[in-house]
């Protein structure tokens, strides 16, 4: 219980960052444009307290997540967006309700699992542990959005460890995700925290080798970034592969962002970055 105490102190640390900034903003700005294409903030506040509810779901009535997933599974590029946008249309100030309620209902959910047990998920079931990790990831990059499309500068916190991690641990199933047959070697990941310490994972000996920091890695796991305008650097033709699918999130992937380098750069239908594709 003690590491899942931290996660959800970081979580609650994340959200609430997110909270003061689109709390204070006025009505019309809720309507403002975010990088993913047709997502306005709303949209943004919308997508994490459905998402909330549904980890809600999963933790407490599991055979009732279950029709849903496979309302997900018969509509796998629209059901995301059908949520967000059924929230997008409150007030701001009761979608602010509804997302803070729905923050605070999943941490008594996460809190109440039975040691030992996992809890469904659009992906692989995972710990209390991993979900509270999963939404400090998908809190932060949403919020990522929202503090781009209100050119709020965020300064990088030590919470981004939680998202790396599980970048990191997710590297097999965005192999099975696309199709690709995982690697049989582990790699050394070593990024460089806001800090300016050394985070790393892997064998010190690994020939297959990532490095670059930790907000850049962050940006190109959640898809915030192409790779081209990261500082994220492969050693390794595995490890170089692994880049061009690399996704923290559960959902069925996406084409991400273009290259900034590209004159029609923007957001794509489908990615990450939309984020249509992700299901948490």
């Amino acid at each position: 219980m003690v590491e899942l105490d931290v996660v959800l102190d970081d979580l609650a640390a994340e959200s609430a960052e997110l909270d003061r900034l689109v709390a204070a903003l006025p009505a019309a700005d809720w309507s403002r444009a975010t990088p993913a294409e047709g997502w306005t903030v709303a949209h943004q506040i919308a997508h994490l307290a459905w998402t909330d509810q549904a980890s809600v779901l999963a933790a407490t009535d599991p055979e009732a997540f279950a029709r849903q997933l496979q309302t997900a599974l018969d509509n796998p590029s629209g059901f995301v967006d059908e949520g967000a946008a059924e929230g997008a249309v409150l007030p701001p100030a009761e979608l602010l309700l509804v997302w803070r309620e729905g923050r605070d209902e999943l941490t008594k959910a996460l809190r109440a699992v039975p040691p030992g047990d996992k809890v469904a998920w659009f992906g692989p079931p995972m710990s209390p542990t991993s979900m509270a990790t999963a939404r400090i990831m998908e809190t932060w990059a949403h919020g990522q959005d929202v503090f781009e499309a209100l050119e709020v500068h965020r300064t990088p916190s030590e919470r981004l460890r939680h998202v790396a991690h599980l970048a990191v641990r997710t590297r097999d199933f965005a192999h099975l995700l696309n199709n690709r047959k995982p690697p049989t070697t582990e790699f050394r990941v070593e990024l460089v925290a806001p800090d300016r310490t050394i985070w790393s994972w892997g064998p010190e000996d690994a020939t297959q080798r990532v490095t670059g920091t930790a907000l850049d890695f962050c940006l190109l796991a959640t898809q915030r970034r192409h790779r081209d305008d990261t500082d994220v650097e492969a050693v390794g033709a595995d490890a170089h592969a692994w880049l061009d699918i690399i996704q923290a999130f559960a959902g069925v992937p996406g084409p991400g962002r273009r290259p900034k380098a590209d004159p029609t750069a923007g957001p794509k239908a489908g990615s990450e970055a939309d984020p249509k594709a992700e299901n948490g």
